[in-house]
This record gives structure tokens, C-alpha cells and sequence, in this order.
């Protein structure tokens, strides 16, 4: 099941939640929304669910026009982030709510219902819970619960509304790699906002970037991460060091650093904004002659296969931070408070500021 979002826009009193957004979701595919708060990724949803109505454009899934379609008629199938259960039902009785409430004439017999909530149990591996109460489950179970509940009704889409927010950093790694394994093997399509980008990056076929309730980038995560659009995209997505400096005529000059920027070869002395993520960062103890940034070890951060150091820039231009691998690290032997260089090894330069640049 495809859906299309074509030309959506959807306000609330004077505030536009949703500026002229499309977007095309493939049969079987997993999509993830990212963006700031207010950026109209949840009302994404929301209209795509039924829940809200556009002012302007349409829905449609498959070749079915499901702009003012119904909620039930839509048959998606719905996951918030505090699990929504029925407190005083079992686990079994939580999942086979939305199949016992369906009209007489389209419910299933009874041996049928049980038949699929036991299949969906196992599925979510919680068949043994079956007979325990919502709250005699860790968060994570209940979670499960809630996606089993919303699987009961055989939805032709399933949206999930930061499914995992509610639940501790270890669940909620543990959490989204299962759901990766689980929407693999059903197949359904998927779609999901989320605030925390490690989340889209490692579970989605592709990631939607929202800002300001319009469409920054489509993309896979490699894509979003390695090839941002915008300097909004690539302030947003991961961390990122800000170089200010000015481009003329292909080259730019940062400080005491001047670098190619083939992109901006017509630019005539404009102000530019470098950007450089921690890991394209070369750091080393002399400067041997090449044009770097001379700095301060601040801070270092060695946690997992990784080094982070937060550096201070000597010329007053604030803070950098570097990532390196432990080899790297030790072959280096910095401490607190002593000096190095910096250059960037890949450094995407843009001629106007950023939109939500960070002080």
C-alpha cells in the first residue's frame, strides 16, 4: 500500500502547520519524520491518519483518494508514545479490542479472534504475558502491546507517533532494532516520527527532514547524513562544527585557512559559513608549515571505540569538537589545557547564513 501526499497545507488560526508538503511513501516502505518541535512532522501524520483534515491538497493510498475519508474507513493503524492501553484489560483482551468492537456483520467468529491475537502475541514475542495486566509489563512490553493492538485490524498502513519517547535510552536501542527486524519480515508500510535522529538514521529506509512545516530533504539516511540539501539540514542532522569566514572566486577564507569552495566560484568576496563534521576534522600537534587553526583542548570525552574532544579556538571564534579513533587519540597524547591544529578534511561551504544557526 502506497501513499501520496500531494500539495498538503493545514492550519491552525494563524499559525501554518503544513506549507505545500508532498511526499510518496512506497508499498512496504519504512519512513521516517525528523525535525525541530512545531515542524509540523506530527501533523504530518496526523492528516495523513485522518485525524486532521488538509486545507488544501489530498491523501491518497494506492490509486484511493483518502482525503476526507474517515479515520475507520482509512483501516490505518496507530501507535502513541504513552501505549494508550486499557488499563483493566489483560494483554490478550488489550490486543482483541479492536477486533470485538467491529460491527456485527464484520466481526470475526470467536475462535478466529483468539486464533489471530495469539498469532500477533507470538509475533511481538509476548505470548507467556497473555494473561497479565498493562501495569505488570516493563515499558518496553507495553509497547509491543500497543503495536500488536494496532496490527489486530490488519491495517493497510502503520503510523507511529515517537513510539519509543516514553521508554530509557537502552530500551529504546533495543526497541527500534527490533521493530527493523519486525517491519522486515511483515512488510508493512511505515511511517514514523520521531525526535531522536540516531533512531532514523539506524531504522528507516529513508528520512523526511522537516522545518518550519515544509519538506527539507527526502533521503536515505546516508544521504540525509553524508549529502545534507540545506545548511538547515546539516545543522540539524548529527553534530557539526560552524567555520565563518568569506568565499571569493572558488576559495574561502577562514581566519588563517583558506580552502577550495568550487561550488562558489562566481562568489565575490560574500560571507560564508563552512560546515565540517567532528570526524572530518584532521587534528595534530604542529602545524609543519600548512595553514591550519591553532587550538586549546577544553574537554575529552573517550566513551566506546571513540575519542570526542572539545577544542577552543585560539583566535576567539568559539568552540570545536573533534572525533577521533582511540589509535588516533593515543598516537596523539593530548591533555587538557594543551595546544593543536585543526583543518577540515571535507568542508561544504554555503554563501548565505543558515536558517537556525547555533550561537
Amino acid at each position: 500500500m502506497s501513499i501520496t501526499v500531494s500539495g498538503v497545507s493545514k492550519r491552525f488560526g494563524e499559525f501554518w502547520a503544513l506549507h505545500d508538503v508532498s511526499l510518496e511513501v512506497g508499498s512496504g516502505e519504512l519512513v521516517a519524520l525528523i525535525g525541530p518541535s512545531g515542524s509540523g512532522k506530527t501533523t504530518l501524520l496526523r492528516v495523513i491518519a485522518g485525524l486532521e483534515r488538509p486545507d488544501v491538497g489530498s491523501i491518497r493510498f494506492d490509486h484511493e483518494d483518502a482525503t476526507y475519508q474517515r479515520v475507520a474507513s482509512r483501516r490505518v493503524g496507530f501507535v502513541f508514545q504513552h501505549y494508550a492501553l486499557f488499563r483493566h484489560l489483560t494483554v490478550f483482551e488489550n490486543v482483541a479490542f479492536g477486533l470485538r468492537v467491529r460491527p456485527r456483520a464484520g466481526r470475526l467468529p470467536e475462535a478466529a479472534i483468539r486464533e489471530r491475537v495469539d498469532e500477533l502475541l507470538r509475533l511481538v514475542q509476548l505470548d507467556v504475558q497473555a494473561n497479565r495486566f498493562p501495569n505488570q509489563l516493563s515499558g518496553g512490553q507495553r509497547q509491543r502491546v500497543a503495536l500488536a493492538r494496532a496490527l489486530a485490524i490488519e491495517p493497510r498502513v502503520l503510523l507511529l507517533d515517537e513510539p519509543f519517547g516514553a521508554l530509557d535510552a537502552k530500551v529504546r536501542k533495543e526497541l527500534r532494532r527490533w521493530l527493523r527486524r519486525f517491519h522486515d519480515e511483515l512488510r508493512i508500510t511505515s511511517v514514523f516520527v520521531t525526535h531522536d535522529q540516531e533512531e532514523a538514521l539506524e531504522v528507516a529506509d529513508r528520512v523526511v527532514v522537516m522545518n518550519g512545516g515544509r519538506i527539507e530533504q527526502i533521503g536515505t539516511p546516508d544521504t540525509i547524513y553524508d549529502a545534507p540539501a540545506s545548511p538547515f539540514v546539516y545543522d540539524f542532522v548529527g553534530s557539526v562544527n560552524l567555520f565563518h569566514g568569506r568565499v571569493h572566486q572558488g576559495r574561502v577564507r577562514i581566519g588563517a585557512l583558506e580552502l577550495p569552495a568550487p561550488d562558489h566560484e562566481q562568489a565575490e568576496d560574500a560571507p560564508a559559513v563552512g560546515y565540517a563534521r567532528p570526524h572530518d576534522l584532521e587534528l595534530v600537534r604542529q602545524s609543519n608549515g600548512h595553514e591550519v587553526i591553532e587550538v586549546v583542548v577544553r574537554h575529552v570525552v573517550g566513551v566506546g571505540p571513540r575519542v570526542r574532544l572539545e577544542l577552543e579556538r585560539r583566535d576567539g571564534a568559539g568552540l570545536l569538537e573533534a572525533e577521533l579513533t582511540r589509535e588516533e587519540y593515543r598516537a596523539l597524547d593530548l591533555r587538557f589545557g594543551e595546544a593543536a591544529f585543526v583543518r577540515p578534511r571535507a568542508l561544504r561551504v554555503y554563501v548565505h547564513e543558515p536558517r537556525g544557526e547555533r550561537a
